[in-house]
Parts: structure tokens; sequence; C-alpha cells
């Protein structure tokens, strides 16, 4: 009996021993993930915080600092815009402001934004972002069924401070230049049943044949990517196409590219070099390795002004 009770007592002990250990290990564990959590929080810190004022003189606009994320945010309503979405009236606050965001990363600073504007404003502005080394990342709709057409042109840059911010500053300037209808809309009366261009003066500048159907001249280039590691090329839709209507002297192309990521900048300078509108940059697909980005794009002119065009962004493919 008095064995039994000194074999309880034992193994009551180091039931506690256990105990103790696992809340030693347990407050050990604790400690190091509040430690690492502070390194971490303190790492953020340390990156340093942007030149609020100086961002501000350079955009033209005030903004407020996000304390905890270290990020810098100026904001432009689109008060000018009088917008209904099925019948509902907009405001600014429901989606209709162009921004741009700025945090340290290391020794450089980092932006991300979206603008705010109306069919006849993105090339105008897509220009002006380009032209002053902004990256633009996305051009879609937000909404469906709104009047005015809105749309909007996701921008970013990684680089010296004051370069962004003042490029900034020229996107939201160019965007009040063009408000009220005083941007771009490239017209054209064509009728696909009245073409009449001849696909030889297309096909000597692109180097490529296309066909003609329904009075377009079409052109398709395919490329490959993976999904769930089996490849898809041109006619599972990775492909680039250009379309032609109208004369030699007056014609439409409108049409796709497919490019990498690391291809999208080169190949937007190069259509928005040649006056070719782009209209879209989004995805068509997911979980596709390498990833694709295609954009859609809409040119008036003449043939062989449109073709250069779309040939000056091909090269830059193949750099």
């Amino acid at each position: 009996m008095v064995e039994v009770k000194e074999r309880g007592l034992y193994m009551e002990k180091r039931f506690y021993e256990k105990v103790l250990c696992s809340s030693a290990i347990g407050g050990l564990a604790a400690l190091a993930y509040v430690t690492l959590a502070g390194t971490a929080t303190l790492s953020i810190a340390a990156q340093g915080k942007v030149d609020a004022a100086k961002i501000e003189q350079l955009t033209g606009v005030k903004g407020e600092l996000n304390e905890k994320e270290g990020v810098f945010i100026v904001r432009a309503p689109r008060a000018d815009l009088q917008v209904t979405t099925a019948g509902v009236k907009m405001n600014p606050a429901m989606g209709l402001t162009s921004y741009a965001a700025f945090m340290k990363a290391g020794a450089k600073t980092m932006l991300m934004g979206d603008t705010t504007l109306l069919e006849d404003q993105v090339n105008p502005v897509m220009s002006v972002a380009l032209d002053n080394g902004l990256e633009v990342t996305a051009l879609h709709n937000h909404f469906f069924w709104d009047s005015p057409k809105v749309m909007f042109m996701h921008i970013g840059g990684m680089g010296d401070e004051e370069k962004l911010a003042s490029a900034v500053g020229k996107v939201f300037a160019k965007i009040k230049e063009t408000s009220g209808g005083k941007g771009e809309i490239p017209k054209a009366d064509l009728d696909p049943a009245k073409t009449s261009l001849d696909p030889k003066n297309i096909e000597g500048i692109m180097s490529m044949k296309g066909q003609m159907a329904n009075g377009v001249y079409k052109i398709t280039i395919g490329r490959t990517t993976k999904m769930g590691g089996h490849e898809v090329g041109n006619a599972m839709g990775i492909n680039t196409w250009a379309a032609f209507v109208g004369s030699d002297q007056q014609a439409v192309v409108d049409g796709d590219f497919v490019m990498l990521e690391k291809e999208l900048q080169s190949v937007l300078k190069a259509l928005r070099g040649a006056g070719i509108n782009v209209v879209a940059i989004h995805n068509h697909i997911e979980t596709e390795s390498p990833r694709i980005v295609f954009l859609h794009y809409w040119g008036v002119g003449a043939t062989t002004d449109l073709a250069k065009g779309l040939k000056a962004a091909l090269d830059t493919q193949r750099k």
C-alpha cells in the first residue's frame, strides 16, 4: 500500500515537472515570437519615411500618412465627373478617386496607384505616365452600366522619390487638362464590306502573312505557356493578333497582344509611340507559367503606319 502511494506521488511529481517544462518552453517560444514580431516591426520602421511635404508639392495634392505601414497617400477625387451607374448617381467616395501611395523600400521609394479616367483620357494620360518613367500595370473597368464609361489605369514605380512624385503630378495634371471631353477619340468611318487595302503592304512590313475574310485582313502569332504542367499555345488562345479593315490610306486595326510580364512596358511604349490606343490590360488565365499578360488595342491610320507600330511592339519582345 505504501509502495503504491509512493509510486502515485512519484507520477504526480513527474506530471508537474512536465507541465513546468512545457510552460517554460511555451514561455520561451512566446518570448521569441514577441521578439521576432518586434524585430519585424522595427525593420518596417527602419525603412524610414518618405518626404511628405515634397510629395505634396510635386503632385499638387495633399496627402495623409499611414503610420502603421509607413505609407503616404495622395488622393485626387474626380469631383468633376457626373457619372450614373444603373441609375445610381456616383460620387468620388464610391470609387471615383485617383490615388498614389508612396513607401520607402530600402534606399528607394515604391509607388503604387490607380487613376480614374473617362475613355478619351486613357491614352493621353498613359503616354504621360510612360514618358515620365512610370509603369502602367493594368487597365480595366470597375463598374457595369456606368455612363459615361469610366476606366481605371493602375500605375507603379520604384526608384527616386522626387522623380516618382513629379511623374504622378504630371499624370494628375494631364487628367485635369483632358477632362470635360478634351481627350482623344480616334474616329473613322469604315465598313468591312468596303475594305480595299492591299495585304502585301502589311505583309512586307510585318514579315508575315495573314488571311482575308469578310473584309478583315487578320494576322495571328502564337506563343506558348504551361498550365497544370501542360503546354498551351495558339489554338488555346495564347496569341497576338491584328485585324485590319479599310483602305491603304485610312484603316483601323484592332487586336490583342500576348506578353510575358517583363515585356509589358516595352510593348506599351512602342504602341503609344506609334499612336495606337491601348484599351485594356489584364490576364485571361490563371496559374500559368510563365505568367502571361494580355493587352487589347485600337489604332486608326494608314495601313503602313499601323503595321510599323505593331512591328515595333513585336520587336521589343525579341530583345
